[in-house]
């Protein structure tokens, strides 16, 4: 007996051409990303490992070269085994990112040219609107008819938006913070000459700066940067004080990977209190510094350890790590994930370990004296600088300019500001009364 042959069901031609463009169409998606990530890894390869910033070298980026391209080699593989949705926001994370870098590269090579690392940056343009691009599509593809289709799609919007602020605004805020853009510094009027001087660091870094000599045998060291502040220097040079103006590290002209979180900065400053106290027209005991901003929380530590620092005046600090958020307290549970991983982000892209909490720093600056400016309409974490004020010991100052914006005293209240700040000085390094 013969047993009934099986027929198998036909699957006509018309049938199989959907598929067959599905799988085309997927091929290309996965083409499109991986391509576009390959763009990004050559730009990591050679911001890390073969353009290092001035004064630094392939050793210094190690984590931030090898974590960056793992992470994008992860990424690859796991795109094409995810789904549409997935693939989407993987896409749309990392075109944000890319565009991003492209920007930061564009305002490099617009202020001091294009170097290196920025012509692999600027390739960043296109790959990100392409990933951008194919998120978009994947989202298109992924939607699903249904009854509750629009909140099911609000739904995952709003937990969209709460991912971003999670997770990628964290990692954009840390490339930020070290890739910033060095900008041109052009000759500036201080009220008198000064001298273009070069600083050498402990950990082998030059530092570029501006120098006013002193008529009162008293300095003061203006940060982070030379031209940021030029009112303030001025001011203090109508009092006759020498005034060092100092570029960060990666900062315009001086060497070493930017930071503006300011982390290992304190070393700056203790290069710039050493070449002042061999000055000939800088008397001992009379070296003050007055730091902007990231520049006031560099000031505060350089302060707590340096004893050549006599007095410090800080205006507009607030957190540069977790480690002062937590101090806010139940204001700021609800950031402390971001701000959590945004430490990480910036440890591993600078490769620099998070420096110790501002509010265990200033207790060590006493019995030097140290004066706080914090604005009223500033950053949300200038209102840190009363529990850096409690924290510390006499003498201290605290002074809170309600109308001012950050870093904005001087322009708010001019003639009090130069009142309060160079009689402080007067009284710290000279003896005023």
């Amino acid at each position: 007996m013969h047993e009934p042959a099986i027929e198998l069901p036909r699957v006509s031609r018309g049938a199989r051409l959907p598929f067959a463009r599905h799988v085309a169409s997927a091929r290309l998606d996965v083409l499109l990303f991986t391509g576009s990530a390959a763009i990004v890894a050559v730009h990591a390869a050679v911001d890390s490992f073969f353009a290092p910033e001035p004064g630094t070298s392939p050793e210094d980026h190690l984590v931030r070269g090898w974590v960056s391209l793992a992470m994008l080699g992860l990424a690859i593989v796991v795109f094409p085994r995810v789904r549409s949705g997935a693939r989407a926001a993987i896409a749309a994370a990392l075109g944000v990112l890319a565009l991003e870098g492209a920007g930061l590269a564009i305002a490099d090579a617009r202020a001091v040219g294009a170097r290196a690392e920025d012509w692999t940056g600027f390739l960043l343009f296109p790959g990100g609107l392409v990933l951008l691009g194919l998120a978009a599509v994947l989202l298109w593809r992924s939607r699903k008819p249904g009854r509750f289709r629009y909140v099911r799609r609000g739904t995952i919007a709003l937990a969209t938006l709460a991912a971003a602020y999670v997770l990628l605004l964290p990692l954009g805020i840390a490339i930020l913070a070290t890739h910033r853009p060095r900008a041109a510094v052009r000759p500036a009027e201080l009220g008198r000459t000064y001298e273009d001087i070069t600083l050498r660091t402990s950990d082998g870094l030059d530092l570029a700066a501006w120098y006013v000599p002193s008529l009162n045998g008293a300095a003061v060291i203006s940060y982070p940067t030379r031209q940021g502040k030029l009112p303030q220097a001025r001011m203090l040079v109508r009092h006759g004080y020498g005034v060092l103006l100092l570029d960060a590290r990666g900062y315009d002209g001086s060497q070493g990977d930017p930071n503006l979180f300011g982390w290992a900065g304190e070393k700056d400053i203790d290069a710039a209190v050493a070449w002042l106290g061999a000055r000939p027209d800088v008397e001992a005991g009379q070296i003050g510094g007055i730091g902007f901003s990231v520049g006031g929380e560099v000031m505060l530590q350089a302060a707590a350890s340096n004893q050549g620092l006599r007095a410090v005046v800080s205006e507009g600090a607030g957190s540069r790590s977790v480690r002062e958020d937590v101090l806010r307290g139940p204001r700021g549970w609800l950031a402390l994930p971001e701000a959590a991983l945004q430490t990480a982000a910036v440890a591993v892209m600078s490769g620099t370990a998070p420096p110790p909490a501002l509010d265990d720093l200033v207790r060590r600056i006493a019995p030097r004296p140290m004066f706080l400016i914090h604005a009223g309409r500033g950053v949300d974490s200038e209102e840190l600088n009363v529990d850096f004020y409690r924290a510390a010991l006499a003498p201290k100052t605290l002074w809170l300019i309600p109308e001012a914006g950050h870093v904005g005293g001087l322009e708010a209240r001019p003639d009090e500001y130069e009142r309060r700040v160079s009689g402080f000085f007067d009284r710290a390094l000279l003896g005023g009364e």
